[in-house]
C-alpha cells in the first residue's frame, strides 16, 4: 500500500526524487540528482582499524589499541581496499608500508576521527578525561605531590590520578598511562618509549647525633663497621660500595625497611646510615636533621619515564614529562601560573 501511494506521488509530482536519490539545489536553481548508492560508506571499524595502522606503523600495535586481533585488522585492511579498489597498503619485508594513496587517504579521515573525538568530548561536557601516573612511593610523596597543583593548571579538566607503587603497570594495555621508576639500567622494549628525568646524586645520610658517635668514618671502607639500614634487599649498598672502590667485603647485615622512606626515618631516628638520593633527602641536608657522610659524590641509576610508544607525542603526555622534568630537576617553577604549555 506505502509502495503504491509513493508511486502515485512520484507520477503527480515528477519534481521529487524517487527513492535511492538525492538532488541538490544548484545556484541557478536547477537540480542536481545523485544516487545514495554513490554515497556509501565503507565500514566505520575498517576505517578505524586502517586509521589505527597507519598511526601506529603495525598491525600488532593497532590491534593492541583497539583490543582486537591482528587477524581482525588484516581482514578490516583487506576489505576497506576492496571496498574502495584502492591498494592503500603494500607489502615491505615482514611487515605492511602505506602507498601514496594511503598516506593520502590516511590524512583525510585522522582529521575526521579528530573531528568525531572532539565532537564526542564537547557533547558531554561534564565527562572528565584522566591522565594516570604510576610512580614510586618516594618521590611521589616528597617531590611530585607539592607539585601536583602545577600540573593540574596545565591539564585543565584532566583528572589526575598519581598512583604511588612498587609495582609495575602495563603501559600496552592501559593500567596507566605513564610511569616513573628509578632503576640503574633499564631494558628497551620496542612498544615502550623512555627518558631519563633526573640522575641524581646518593648519599649516605645518617642524624648529626649517630655522626658524633662515629667520627671516624673517612673512607667508603669504614662503612662496614657501621649499621646500614636497606631497602628491599642489601643490593643497594652493594652497588655504592663497588662504585666507591670497595670490591672485598663480607655479607652485608641490617634491617631491610623496603621503602625509601623508612629507611630516611630510620637515619633521622639516629638507627644508622641510609642511603637515599638528593631528591629525597635536599630539605633534611639543608636543615641539618641529616648529613653527608658520603666520602665522595656518587650516582646510581637515575629517574626514568616510560610511556607507550605510540602515545609518546600526545599532549598531555608531553605536559606531564615537562611538569616531572621541571620537579625534578633544578628550576621547577613554584607557581601554577609559571605554566608554559596548557591542555584544556
Amino acid at each position: 500500500m506505502h509502495v503504491r501511494s509513493s508511486k502515485r506521488l512520484q507520477a503527480a509530482n515528477p519534481t521529487l526524487p524517487t527513492a535511492g536519490e538525492v538532488r541538490y539545489a544548484t545556484p541557478a536553481g536547477a537540480e542536481s540528482v545523485e544516487s545514495c548508492g554513490s554515497m556509501r560508506l565503507p565500514s566505520l571499524n575498517a576505517m578505524r582499524a586502517f586509521e589505527a595502522f597507519a598511526r601506529t606503523g603495525s598491525v600488532k600495535a593497532a590491534s593492541d589499541e583497539l583490543a582486537v586481533s591482528p587477524t581482525v585488522v588484516s581482514r578490516h585492511l583487506r576489505n576497506l581496499q576492496l571496498d574502495l579498489d584502492v591498494a592503500l597498503v603494500e607489502p615491505r619485508g615482514r611487515g605492511l608500508l602505506l602507498t601514496a594513496a594511503g598516506e593520502a587517504f590516511h590524512t583525510q579521515i585522522r582529521r575526521a576521527f579528530e573531528i568525531m573525538r572532539q565532537a564526542n568530548d564537547d557533547i558531554r561536557p561534564d565527562r572528565r578525561r584522566s591522565l594516570t601516573l604510576w610512580c614510586i612511593p618516594g618521590i611521589a610523596n616528597h617531590r611530585l605531590l607539592p607539585a601536583l597543583p602545577i600540573l593540574q593548571s596545565r591539564l585543565g579538566n584532566y583528572e589526575i590520578v598519581l598512583q604511588p607503587t612498587l609495582s609495575r603497570p602495563d603501559l600496552m594495555r592501559g593500567e596507566a598511562d605513564a610511569e616513573v621508576i628509578c632503576i640503574n639500567g633499564l631494558e628497551a622494549h620496542a612498544d615502550v618509549r623512555t627518558e631519563l628525568i633526573a640522575h641524581p646524586l646518593v648519599h649516605a645520610v645518617a642524624s648529626p647525633s649517630f655522626q658524633s658517635r662515629f667520627p671516624e668514618v673517612r673512607t667508603a671502607a669504614d662503612f662496614l663497621k657501621l649499621p646500614l639500614i636497606h631497602e628491599a634487599s642489601t643490593l643497594y649498598w652493594e652497588q655504592w660500595l663497588e662504585y666507591s672502590g670497595v670490591t672485598d667485603f663480607p655479607m652485608l647485615r641490617g634491617p631491610r625497611l623496603w621503602h625509601a622512606h623508612l629507611t630516611i626515618e630510620a637515619a633521622r631516628l639516629g638507627q644508622g646510615v641510609a642511603l637515599a638520593n638528593t631528591l629525597l633527602v635536599e630539605d633534611d641536608l639543608k636543615s641539618g636533621r641529616l648529613v653527608d657522610l658520603s666520602p665522595h659524590p656518587v650516582r646510581l641509576g637515575g629517574y626514568y619515564f616510560l610511556a607507550a610508544a605510540k602515545r609518546w607525542g600526545d599532549a598531555e603526555l608531553v605536559v606531564l614529562r615537562r611538569w616531572l622534568k621541571e620537579t625534578l630537576q633544578s628550576g621547577a617553577p613554584k607557581r601554577a601560573s609559571d605554566a608554559a604549555i596548557h591542555v584544556e
